[in-house]
């Protein structure tokens, strides 16, 4: 008798183990459309986050390790792949250098340097 129902409950077991995906998309099948396009709009605004936020990190890393530009100086934002530069540097030559180290960077797009002056 104990092992009949030792049996039993290993059939058991495995038919609802074996039923549990079937059932999850027979219930959801008519709202998974609208949640898989919303969590893909998030996981893509997500990744465009991180890559402003790692081309911003990129980008102010370079300035502070080149001895030409003073790296303190110049504030640094990014959306959207944009990278916006702002703030003084002491020469024409040095806000030429920080635009193209900008531009270099991976994922970089465009580079506005409207707010980058030079002190010249």
């Amino acid at each position: 008798m104990k092992k009949t129902f030792t049996t039993f409950a290993a059939v058991a077991a495995a038919a609802t183990a074996l039923s549990m995906p079937l059932a999850g998309s027979v219930l959801a099948a008519t709202d998974t459309l609208p949640m898989m396009v919303a969590a893909n709009d998030t996981v893509d605004q997500a990744k465009e986050e991180v890559s402003d936020t790692w081309i911003t990190g990129k980008v102010k890393s370079s300035f502070l390790a080149d001895d030409h530009i003073k790296g303190t100086d110049i504030k640094v934002e990014t959306n959207k792949g944009v990278v916006s530069l702002s703030g003084m540097v002491n020469t024409d030559a040095q806000r030429e250098l920080a635009i193209e180290k900008a531009q270099n960077i991976k994922g970089v797009k465009d580079v506005s340097a409207d707010g980058l002056k030079a002190a010249e």
